[in-house]
């Protein structure tokens, strides 16, 4: 077996109904596809019927599971309510929420319009908690143990420049993670999220970067593991988070993102340094060593 290929069990999500926002494309799409080869009931929703019509009918072929897709602006409570509602009305109920709806753009931030800033927080924030909201009264009511899964990015902690309102998003929607888990805990509801690293999907790249900059800024040059992920790896953890294996972590933000995090440590810079520079360097010390010196 290899980190491309599937990793629970067969029927592992059996019986339950997932909410997929922004599932028609990308990584929703990918983890869609996943959870109705493990048995899931899977509902996918986003604001273009066609590109949710064409993903619904691929995903059906080549997963021979149970789709449903329903229109929607996760900006505006009253659709996020029609979807539930519809989601109730042809499943009989849901279990899980995968919140992956996102919105982003490279820019200084000095060139952004206020409107441009709002439109990425009000898909990433508003739009999540929107969901998540709705979804939490439902599941308290019904005395239902739901499972929220919210993807995130490990920018939200660490900030980054050019995608602050992302970054801004993005950290509200870790903090509303932590705290909802704790707080929902006692009605046996679950809030875990994913931190990923490059996954690479044709739309959401092809908009935010030109090709030759992306041949440029190339992400394998500063990933440690030297490659970006696979989209069956976040599939992967996305179905164990949403799935009863996990039922023990709540509140929990998981980094998937080859050690790209990791490259901001002080002295990583070193990695540039050849094995011709390191013996250079050892000499230097063995040297500084016998002759009493030392680094002050």
């Amino acid at each position: 077996m290899t980190y491309n290929e599937g990793m629970l069990r067969e029927g592992a999500l059996n019986g339950k109904t997932i909410i997929v926002t922004g599932g028609g494309t990308g990584l929703g799409k990918s983890m869609s596809a996943y959870f109705m080869k493990l048995g899931a009931n899977v509902v996918i929703c986003s604001r273009k019927q066609d590109v949710l019509e064409q993903a619904a009918k691929e995903l059906t072929e080549s997963t021979g599971g149970n789709i449903f897709y329903v229109t929607c602006d996760v900006r505006k409570p009253e659709q996020i309510e029609n979807v539930i509602q519809k989601t109730v009305e042809k499943f009989g109920r849901v279990d899980g929420l995968a919140n992956n709806s996102a919105g982003n753009f490279i820019s200084p931030t000095e060139r952004l319009s206020y409107k441009a800033v709002d439109t990425v927080v009000d898909i990433v924030l508003r739009g999540t908690y929107y969901f998540t909201l709705a979804l939490g009264k439902y599941w308290i009511e019904n005395n239902i143990k739901g499972t929220v899964l919210n993807i995130s990015t490990t920018y939200a902690w660490t900030g980054s420049g050019w995608v602050v309102p992302s970054a801004m998003a993005k950290a509200g929607v870790l903090a509303m993670t932590k705290s909802l888990a704790f707080e929902w805990a006692r009605h046996g509801i679950r809030l875990n999220a994913i931190a990923p690293g490059p996954f690479p999907t044709k739309g959401a790249w092809d908009r935010l970067f030109p090709k030759e900059l992306t041949k440029k800024f190339s992400f394998e040059n500063r990933i440690p593991l030297a490659r970006t992920g696979e989209h069956q790896e976040l599939t992967n953890l996305a179905a164990y988070l949403m799935s009863d294996f996990s039922a023990y972590m709540t509140g929990e933000v998981i980094t998937l993102d080859g050690g790209e995090v990791l490259a901001a440590g002080q002295f990583n810079f070193l990695k540039e340094v050849t094995d011709d520079q390191w013996d250079v360097i050892e000499e230097q010390v063995r040297n500084n060593a016998r002759g009493g010196k030392t680094a002050e």
